[in-house]
């Protein structure tokens, strides 16, 4: 079975953000590696193909590797994470079973406004907010209370969040506000701060969902905020990396377990994830508040979703397999509908 690695290759500069933003996306070929390797292990026959600002050149180069199934690491194009739908959205056009969530749903839960308001009409709790329009009025925010959070809506790995993004003050509010709207050109997010326990629930499968041990995040006291920023995940020398430490699993009860697996669950279906998704969820007075949803999650042996999976007694390379079955099956299933057909 021939395994094509695909993953988007950071661009040289960034269109918008923080010039360190790129460091988040240069990890991306770290993971493809770690993937290609996990698959070469069990056996696979595999490329890495980057898609880098060249889409007729990741076709040609995809077209000449003729893969049985994709592994799409890709989360976005020309560093636009909302292209990462049409990525995936390629794949479905040229046919070729891919690995992980359908495009529609990559391009919903990159959409933060829009996964809130599903989230709501379904009653599943998630903080209040507003969105704040460039040169508009944002009356909503008047009902919302302090402390608030500030976050630009179409970004991902932490892109856009730092201590300052914490707000107690109208002041601060507008300002943190301005500066999403000039530095990464787009609305700003504005969310009720939930201060309780970080969860992050991940959940494999296609159809028959397997829900891994719950991973907490705990903060040092000395922190400024409890909360996960850039420089939580990205910046090894900072206070905030330091600061920050994954439990896994995490240690609560019983019924607080069955409580932010369900859910987990329900919100994973609603939005239409498959093979494999995370659910990052802030637990206060036993409300599991939903903060992200993250159909497109970091694969790399050091993350999340791997820890989670080891704590399942799953390992690194047994989860790499178990994400490849799935869209196998689908390609099997595919198959055997048209013969019958």
């Amino acid at each position: 079975m021939r395994v094509a690695v695909c993953y988007n290759q950071a661009p040289a500069v960034v269109k918008h953000g923080e010039a360190r933003d790129l460091i988040a996306e240069a990890g991306a070929f770290e993971q493809a590696r770690a993937v290609d390797q996990a698959l070469r292990e069990l056996g696979y026959r595999t490329g890495i193909i980057p898609l880098a600002d060249s889409l007729n050149d990741f076709l040609r180069r995809l077209e000449q590797f003729a893969p049985t199934v994709v592994f799409n690491l890709c989360e976005g194009f020309r560093g636009n994470a909302r292209q990462e739908m049409n990525v995936a959205g390629v794949f479905e056009l040229l046919g070729v079973p891919f690995t992980g969530s359908p495009p529609l749903c990559l391009g919903i839960s990159q959409d933060k406004p829009r996964t809130k308001a599903l989230l709501t009409q379904k009653g599943l709790p998630t903080p209040p907010s507003c969105l704040a329009l460039p040169h508009g009025k944002f009356p909503e925010v008047e009902t919302l209370k302090f402390p608030l959070i500030v976050k630009p809506p179409y970004e991902d790995a932490s892109q856009g969040i730092e201590t300052a993004s914490v707000v107690d003050d109208k002041r601060a509010l507008m300002k943190r506000i301005r500066y999403i709207h000039e530095v990464y050109q787009q609305p700003a997010l504005v969310e009720e701060f939930i201060v309780g326990r970080e969860l992050n629930v991940a959940i494999l499968g296609d159809g028959k969902l397997t829900v891994l041990p719950v991973a907490e995040i705990t903060f040092a006291a000395d922190l400024p905020r409890a909360m996960v920023c850039f420089d939580s995940k990205w910046s090894p020398r900072s206070a905030a990396w330091h600061g920050t430490r994954p439990v896994c699993p995490a240690d609560l009860t019983a019924k607080e377990i069955l409580l932010v697996n369900m859910i987990a669950l329900r919100t994973f279906k609603l939005l239409g994830c498959r093979d494999y998704a995370r659910v990052d969820i802030r637990l206060r007075n036993f409300t599991p508040f939903i903060l992200e949803v993250n159909a497109n999650p970091d694969l790399s042996p050091d993350a999340g979703l791997a820890r989670a999976a080891a704590a399942a007694k799953l390992s690194y390379p047994k989860l790499i397999e178990r994400i490849l079955g799935c869209a196998v099956k689908r390609k099997e299933n595919s198959h055997a509908g048209t013969q019958t057909q």
